[in-house]
């Protein structure tokens, strides 16, 4: 995933922001008006999460692919004192295609508000705040092997390429959706413009059930694509003939960046979720000869990079 940012050519230093952006909205599942921070972090830190409701210890929940605790429907992180965090994909995903390296997330609830849906409203926030560029080279996860799982209806791969690419097929019974597929690299102007604004989206008929479950509780079509039979229900409609696929992409992008870096090499979904995508991950962590870290730049380029920042 390259930074596009002329400061920082490539994408070859790692990325934070600028100053603190806050947000707030209700939560998905929760139904609970959260105010989350994102505000900028050391180099080689990456993305923590603050829940600002606890003290010491228990408030701090790093994102990683390890202290994933649940995928019902979201993904859910959480550390060895019990404290948990929601529905981070649209925000993670956020921060993977804008490039963002290291950030720290305060929120006083237990789950990211999910504004409209996407993660336009994350991308926004980002450009408020604005980026810069750190002293330290990035580092990626270049995959060197395919690496696949799956049970013959769902399947999630890695294989090697150059960049970091995502294709995705899904297939629904509802002639709202029916069968779509996308592909597509993956950089800061693809991912706002063909990704970002994709929401997500649900049944009616399975609201119900959901919220004996305890889960969409805030859930509307305000922030959801809602599906009814063959018909949506949103008055406005649908943002991309193919949302539904796109917006699938938007998940996987949020749950892999989950691997602590940016994936050099292609990721391939079909029927995949968030339970599929983190099985992936460890799936190819278990395996140390399907992957390796490189870092953006040789030691005399960097050197060169950084002088140009100075002057910059």
């Amino acid at each position: 995933m390259v930074a596009n940012n002329r400061s920082n050519a490539d994408g070859m230093f790692q990325q934070t922001l600028k100053k603190s952006v806050t947000i707030a909205g209700v939560g998905l599942h929760s139904g609970v008006i959260v105010t989350l921070t994102i505000s900028p972090a050391d180099a080689n830190s990456g993305i923590t999460f603050l829940r600002t409701d606890l003290r010491g210890a228990a408030a701090v929940i790093p994102a990683r692919w390890d202290t994933v605790v649940d995928t019902r429907l979201c993904t859910v992180i959480g550390n060895e004192h019990g404290s948990t965090v929601g529905t981070i994909e649209h925000l993670m995903s956020a921060l993977a295609g804008c490039g963002i390296d290291n950030a720290i997330v305060s929120l006083d609830g237990i789950e990211v508000p999910i504004m409209d849906g996407s993660a336009a409203p994350f991308v926004a926030a980002i450009e408020q705040a604005g980026i810069a560029v750190q002293k330290s080279p990035r580092r990626f996860i270049r995959i060197l092997k395919p690496v696949a799982i799956g049970d013959g209806v769902k399947s999630a791969s890695f294989t090697p390429d150059d960049a970091t690419s995502y294709s995705f097929e899904i297939d629904f019974d509802s002639a709202a959706i029916s069968r779509q597929a996308r592909a597509l690299e993956i950089d800061p102007d693809s991912f706002k413009d063909e990704i970002s604004r994709a929401r997500t989206f649900g049944f009616l008929h399975e609201v119900e059930g959901l919220r004996k479950m305890g889960l969409a509780r805030g859930g509307s079509l305000d922030n959801a694509v809602v599906i009814s039979g063959d018909t949506v229900m949103n008055t406005e409609g649908l943002r991309f003939k193919d949302e539904f696929v796109r917006h699938k992409i938007l998940d996987a992008v949020g749950d892999l960046y989950l691997a602590g870096a940016p994936i050099v090499g292609h990721f391939h979904g079909v029927r995949s979720g968030h339970a599929l995508n983190n099985q992936l991950l460890r799936a190819l962590f278990a395996d140390r000869s399907a992957w390796r870290y490189e870092t953006a730049v040789s030691l005399p380029m960097a050197r060169r990079m950084l002088e140009q920042l100075a002057v910059a």
